[in-house]
């Protein structure tokens, strides 16, 4: 069950002067809900920790390797099993991300990130990271919370599950989802079909998401009462939203007037949550609302600005990769324009100097 990678470490084991070996028992689960079909959840055990070798016999899980590489591979299969044994459903992502919050803090992820927002048809949706953590704990203390972060991230997975629990609870009577219809600029009319038609495209991720955390008989139930409203972002002006929980997602897409439009819509018992990714704007033109609402806001009593990076990064551990990689490629792309821009002044400040003297000398000579 290990992988070839594995076996090489184990070959190399005997040259170690003081390995240490612990035999784990997984005792009242079933070893494919604790490994992952084809030990895919083993093998990021492995990748997490690769100077550990595993090794699996029947319901018994051998590390061996460097005593202190050892003890922290134990806490994470120790983690796995603690979240097996509640009846959690392990994702490849689950695996990263508590390894990531194990290696962070020390503290378990269990009781680290708090207890879980929703629990629905088997699967629980809880913060998987610190950031998150802190996130998901900004929204429960604030009227406004903006989640800025890359693809991946959670920002607006984590607020439409707040929005759920919130309505659950019966802390707020309606949930609102909107998002701006960018690639149509807004202008609906002007597209075929009806007006379901025309927006369904552009609210279908949101109608998905909710989908995944309600019961997809009840879902239609609400959106035909009002309880549940998904719409595009224009359709927001000139109300007043009292005693709702508002997401606001792709807030990036947002001009400076539609976020203040936006936030101005917030009424008596009213919650919102702002979403979006700054390196992801696809504005025709014009600068981002969400980029600008930083510098205007950031010192105003009961809004909070949750910033999540690449460690955040749940998906594909992949996609944490390819943001960083994308972060790195920005930086160098700014920084070569700040030096373009730099040199371009320096030429025109030389330039000025050069036709200052000539500039004097003709008005010497007309005189």
């Amino acid at each position: 069950m290990c992988s070839p990678e594995t076996s090489r470490k184990r070959a190399s084991l005997a040259d170690d002067p003081s390995p240490t070996s612990v035999t784990i028992t997984a005792d009242g689960i079933a070893m494919v809900q604790l490994l992952g079909p084809q030990d895919r959840l083993l093998r990021i055990v492995e990748k997490e920790h690769p100077s550990v070798d595993v090794l699996v016999r029947g319901n018994e899980i051998t590390l061996s390797g460097e005593q202190s590489a050892v003890s922290a591979a134990r806490v994470l299969v120790d983690e796995l099993l603690e979240m097996t044994r509640n009846g959690l459903s392990i994702e490849p992502a689950d695996v990263t991300a508590s390894n990531r919050v194990l290696s962070a803090s020390g503290e378990r992820p269990s009781s680290a990130l708090g207890e879980a927002i929703l629990s629905t048809r088997g699967k629980v949706i809880r913060p998987k990271t610190i950031g998150q953590r802190d996130y998901v704990d900004a929204i429960d203390v604030n009227t406004i919370v903006f989640g800025i972060g890359p693809a991946g991230t959670g920002k607006t997975y984590l607020a439409m599950a707040k929005a759920v629990q919130a309505l659950q609870r019966r802390e707020v009577s309606r949930i609102i989802l909107t998002r701006p219809a960018v690639e149509a600029g807004e202008r609906l009319g002007f597209l075929p079909g009806t007006l379901t038609d025309k927006i369904d495209p552009y609210l279908r991720p949101l109608y998905d998401a909710i989908n995944e955390m309600m019961d997809p008989e009840i879902v239609p139930k609400l959106v035909a009462s009002g309880t549940i409203e998904v719409a595009p972002l224009a359709y927001m002006r000139g109300r007043t939203l009292n005693d709702s929980f508002v997401v606001l997602d792709e807030a990036q897409n947002t001009t400076p007037e539609q976020m203040k439009m936006f936030l101005t819509r917030l009424g008596f018992g009213t919650r919102m949550v702002v979403t979006g990714d700054t390196t992801q704007i696809d504005l025709p033109g014009g600068v981002s609302g969400l980029r600008i609402v930083g510098k205007i806001l950031d010192r105003v009593d009961d809004i909070h600005f949750a910033h999540l990076t690449s460690d955040d990064v749940v998906r594909h551990a992949l996609v944490g990769k390819i943001v960083e990689a994308y972060g790195e490629y920005d930086d160098k792309r700014n920084a070569h324009r700040l030096e373009l821009e730099q040199a371009r002044e320096f030429a025109n400040r030389a330039d000025r100097r050069r036709a200052q003297p000539g500039a004097r000398g003709q008005k010497r000579g007309r005189s």
